[in-house]
């Protein structure tokens, strides 16, 4: 399939680059007039997930998977879901395990390969409800989730009314992506992230003793966190063999719908085989658009509540 030809030409004047084009939408943009009803579901090994809905009575329902430390409440969350329900669609935003508001009961949180707790989700959405088609849109970390998803459909088949999927700033190489974060112009994401993480450790350890905490507020980079936290607490010897087993890349050959996956040039958060261009132009239902403008989540349009990377998802979840 040609790489797609995208229609956004830039953001706001003001918007100086990258960095630009991430920071102010997540500091700044502000929907209104989304109100969702919140359900909680029970997971397999004894947990739950928080999921919001908001239900029209449509016959199409959206999945959103939000981001990193994000939730259903992020802007970038629900300007994609007034946007969709305004256009006929029943939304469901799901929070990942300890984005909810509240922390979890396993020992374990909550990852980039966590396609277990999106599977979950849609397996109670077609148990309890009667939607004639499923979408789904992941951001960021739940774009990589999405694909991971979508790619493992030969171990645990999707069901039969999911039609399509959008990826929007997909670290669709999780290996390639971390290393982003260890460049000194991204210390802001990386130090954002890392104190959040450390936040619900020390939440965690107070649930599970065993959990040893001391020391943990001199960690300065998320490799470290990950060796000694989000490893092996997911049952991985370190960061390493955590990174290879939540990658989404090597599942992207086996996505069977159509995917649109739209990853920004100058997203900050992005390189290499997170542009998977030699896939694209080998599947016929992948479709990648690569902005030379957008940053990571953001794609703002002058002048309009809605982001570019809503807009496009709209019409090519629609089509």
């Amino acid at each position: 399939m040609p790489i797609v030809t995208t229609k956004y030409k830039r953001p706001p004047f003001f918007y100086l680059n990258g960095h630009f084009e991430t920071v102010i939408p997540s500091i700044s943009r502000k929907i209104e007039g989304v109100v969702y009803q919140r359900e909680r579901i029970d997971t397999p090994d004894d947990d739950f997930l928080d999921i919001d809905w908001i239900k029209s009575k449509n016959k199409r329902l959206l999945v959103i998977s939000h981001g990193l430390e994000g939730s259903s409440q992020r802007h970038y969350v629900v300007g994609m879901a007034k946007l969709f329900n305004q256009n006929g669609w029943d939304i469901l935003a799901w929070n990942n395990r300890t984005c909810g508001g509240e922390m979890n009961r396993q020992k374990i949180l909550y990852h980039h390969g966590a396609s277990y707790d999106l599977r979950t989700v849609i397996d109670h959405v077609n148990t309890h409800n009667d939607y004639q088609e499923i979408s789904i849109v992941g951001i960021s970390m739940g774009g990589g989730q999405t694909l991971r998803y979508l790619g493992e459909h030969s171990d645990f088949p999707i069901p039969s009314n999911l039609k399509k999927a959008v990826a929007i700033s997909a670290p669709c190489s999780l290996i390639e992506s971390v290393k982003t974060l260890n460049l000194k112009v991204n210390v802001v994401y990386s130090n954002k992230f890392l104190s959040r993480l450390k936040m619900k450790i020390k939440q965690k350890a107070a649930q599970f003793p065993e959990i040893d905490i001391t020391g943990i507020d001199d960690m300065k980079t998320l490799k470290e966190f990950d060796d000694r936290y989000s490893g092996p607490i997911h049952g991985f010897k370190g960061a390493k063999e955590f990174y290879e087993f939540c990658d989404p890349f090597p599942f992207i050959q086996h996505i069977q719908v159509p995917v649109l996956l739209l990853n920004a040039l100058n997203d900050p958060l992005l390189q290499g085989d997170c542009y998977p261009y030699a896939l694209a132009e080998a599947m016929p239902n992948l479709f990648l658009e690569t902005p030379k403008r957008g940053g990571h989540v953001g794609f703002i349009m002058p002048g309009t509540e809605f982001a570019y990377s809503e807009t496009r998802a709209l019409e090519f979840l629609s089509e």
